[in-house]
């Protein structure tokens, strides 16, 4: 593996396979095509320009028309509303099925097509993907795996990821998953937006959250075999396919700094108070990808990790609070130190922007009893996709939604003044 977010690299499967000092010769070596592949204008500035040169063994416009495939039942999306909802974890099918075909859409925002939102679904597979490759047209994926390990395979390389551990796919790149453990689950996030980055860290300054030598790219690897495979596209919102005669992944050489990138949730570096008041949430950001207001993000992926709580007459867990940002939510292990129940690992909430949300009445009470002393929150990863834009919440999430999370605010004891 390559390590460095955003480095520029050059690897090749075969010696002698990438050009040196030309993107694109007249005659690639080997007979390859070189071929271009773009996650930004070719005008950004050179710091935000994202990009990568792939030598593969035949063009990826190898292939017929892309015929759309019947959108499922429930994929719909509602109007944003402002309720609070939450949902309990998704069970493994009890029928053979794919990582592609267990995606299930829960919540999405602005309009791939305007390349602004965020999307959010969930995964549980029980099948490889074979003869099958996907993409997104529509944006990057995160993927964020809670059960069971993953085989990525990118046309730049192969990945192999954990729980605990998350795979960034660019928008556009070839992929299929091969499960070892024979089943997986997780989460699923889609960025349509400004392409993910690590955030400014400002008065923290040249170290702290996730450092960019922690993030580890694939070599090169290919795959020669002539015969079909199907090629789904994401575009638009819908899915789209075709068959190709090949192997979509036979790129033998690539260089750029455009590539999938995993990165250990574990390696983390967290900052918190050693004084007095909870921090924001801010300070556990991963990834950020920026709107066009500064300061704004279009999305950020956020974690609570294991972490020590060392502050003084401080109320710990999440305060009380109402946000301009919309907030969702999924557990991969452990427990939210700001629910005591209903909040299980799999399960997901949602708090759209401005509606009042916090701790439950029990753990509000055990926040406020509790004995200030330095505690280490462990055993936990919890995650924060949030957003500028309010959710929309998909028909077949709203049928699966827990009947009575507004109770989880209830008990709570009037103030005496």
């Amino acid at each position: 593996m390559l390590t460095g977010f955003g480095n520029h690299f050059s690897t090749e499967a075969v010696p002698g396979a990438l050009p040196i000092g030309r993107n694109s010769p007249q005659r690639p070596p080997f007979g390859l095509y070189a071929e271009q592949l773009s996650g930004t204008a070719f005008t950004m500035a050179r710091a935000e320009n994202r990009r990568a040169w792939l030598y593969r063994l035949r063009p990826s416009a190898l292939h017929g028309a892309f015929t759309p495939l019947p959108e499922p039942v429930g994929h719909s999306a509602r109007p944003p509303g402002p309720n609070r909802l939450r949902w309990d974890p998704r069970p493994l099918p009890e029928t053979p099925t794919t990582f592609l075909a267990s995606i299930v859409p829960m919540l999405s925002n602005g309009d791939p097509a305007a390349l602004t939102g965020v999307s959010l679904a969930t995964y549980a597979a029980t099948r490889d993907m074979g003869n099958q490759a996907y993409f997104s047209a529509d944006g990057e994926i995160l993927v964020i795996p809670r059960q069971g390990r993953l085989r990525i395979d990118t046309e730049m390389g192969q990945m192999a990821v954990e729980p605990l551990e998350i795979a960034l796919i660019p928008r556009g790149l070839r992929f299929r998953v091969i499960l070892p453990d024979g089943s997986a689950s997780g989460y699923l996030a889609e960025n349509h937006g400004a392409p993910f980055r690590l955030p400014d860290l400002g008065p923290i300054g040249s170290n702290g959250l996730a450092n960019p030598r922690d993030f580890a790219s694939p070599a090169a690897w290919f795959e020669d075999r002539d015969e079909p495979f199907e090629l789904v596209q994401k575009f638009g919102g819908r899915l789209w396919t075709t068959t190709l005669a090949h192997s979509p992944f036979d790129v033998v050489a690539w260089h750029g700094n455009l590539a999938p990138v995993k990165y250990d949730l574990r390696r983390f570096n967290t900052i918190g108070t050693v004084s007095h008041d909870h921090p924001d949430p801010s300070i556990f950001t991963v990834l950020t990808s920026p709107s066009d207001m500064p300061g704004r993000a279009n999305a950020d992926f956020v974690i609570f990790p294991p972490r020590w709580m060392v502050a003084e007459d401080t109320f710990r867990p999440p305060w009380f609070h109402r946000n301009i940002m919309s907030e969702a939510m999924g557990l991969i292990t452990g427990a939210y130190d700001a629910k005591a129940g209903g909040f299980a690992p799999g399960g997901l909430s949602l708090h759209n922007m401005m509606n009042a949300h916090g701790p439950d009445a029990a753990s509000w009470r055990a926040a406020t009893d509790a004995v200030l002393a330095p505690h280490k929150i462990d055993g936990t990863m919890a995650f924060m996709l949030e957003s500028c834009w309010p959710y929309r919440v998909t028909d077949g999430a709203m049928a699966l939604a827990q009947p009575d999370y507004d109770a989880a605010w209830s008990g709570f004891p009037k103030a005496v003044v």
